[in-house]
């Protein structure tokens, strides 16, 4: 299992780097170069029963968001003082080896948990989505989002954007996402949402500054321009926040779509949460959402389903629409996972 985790740090290590944090990247590597169990953590890390990848338990995040946990509250100013902004390269491992054991009750507990970065770039992702689809029904939005985190890219409509020149949203929104734009231009509807709700195993509380912490952790510490966006999502949630429900993706997709609402098109979607689910959840998921379309999806209801998620190829994932009765089913376009780079294709 050891090495199977250190190899789970060195394929962390070249996603992070390939996805612009050389820091992170540096950092995954020098815990899959020196980690052993001459620590209790490190020992709890190498001897982890499950799959510790990065699409399955996300060991190597697990260990470097604790350690960006102790910087951003303070609890250790040594490290603080090697961390990004005030240098770019990775502590010697005698620190982080010393961090290792000097904070290692706070570390077992904050691995308990699975990373969650709510990605609020995504956005940019979801709203040529959106404008595509309303530009299609010509109606207003029911929005129901799967493994939503704190809900923050619930709020995408509060957003502002500009989309390979093409400015939408909310231009005086104190968040302004502006991805690399690549292909066509994007339709240029103005989605109407009306109602909103969510689902996660463990939502975030925005509101809650602790939980908050944790959002801000898992960006990658010479990110910045990732932080500005966050706190700037966070303060739009704090005037606004959106309900996201702790419930299973499949019970709660069951109860959400039990009637679809006359005037209101019913739109699922989810941005790198749904390829996490495991595979029979996903097959009883797109069941429901299948029947459902089958049986109550029309004119005055109709029904989408939205994915940003992996799909097998390269670079960055898919993003899929689907609409019913429509019978429509195209990708519109591919992105990187961070939504730095947008490659649109449209209908």
């Amino acid at each position: 299992m050891a090495s199977r985790v250190k190899e789970a740090f060195r394929q962390q290590g070249t996603v992070c780097t390939a996805m612009g944090s050389a820091f992170t990247g540096a950092l995954c590597s020098t815990f899959a170069d020196n980690l052993d169990t001459n620590t209790t953590v490190g020992a709890h890390c190498l001897g982890w029963t499950g799959d510790p990848g990065p699409s399955a338990d996300s060991i190597p995040l697990r260990l470097c968001g604790g350690f960006h946990a102790l910087v951003l509250s303070g609890a250790d100013r040594e490290l603080a003082d090697h961390y990004p902004p005030h240098r770019s390269g990775v502590p010697d491992w005698s620190l982080l080896h010393a961090i290792l054991i000097r904070h290692e009750d706070f570390l077992l507990r904050w691995m308990e948990s699975p990373p969650q970065t709510n990605e609020v770039s995504r956005s940019a992702v979801i709203w040529p989505a959106l404008m595509t689809l309303v530009d299609r029904v010509g109606m207003p939005l029911k929005l129901l989002e799967i493994g939503a985190s704190g809900g923050l890219n619930l709020q995408a409509d509060q957003f502002g954007y500009n989309l390979g020149g093409v400015i939408c949203g909310q231009p005086e929104s104190q968040l302004q996402l502006s991805p690399q734009w690549q292909g066509a231009a994007p339709v240029t509807s103005n989605p109407k949402v009306v109602a909103r709700n969510a689902c996660d195993l463990n939502p975030i509380n925005p509101l809650d500054p602790d939980q908050a912490l944790r959002l801000r952790t898992y960006l990658w510490p010479d990110q910045p321009e990732r932080m500005q966006r966050l706190n700037a999502a966070l303060a739009i949630a704090a005037a606004s926040p959106a309900p996201v429900d702790q419930a299973d993706a499949v019970a709660w997709l069951e109860s959400q779509l039990s009637h679809l609402d006359n005037g209101l098109c019913t739109v699922i979607y989810s941005t790198v949460a749904w390829q996490y689910l495991p595979g029979s959840a996903q097959k009883a998921g797109e069941s429901i959402i299948l029947e459902t379309a089958r049986k109550q999806a029309g004119k005055e209801a109709p029904l989408a389903w939205i994915r940003f998620e992996a799909d097998g190829e390269s670079p960055g994932g898919g993003i899929r629409l689907q609409l019913w009765p429509d019978g429509l089913d195209c990708v519109l376009g591919r992105a990187d996972f961070h939504a730095r780079w947008v490659d649109w294709r449209g209908l």
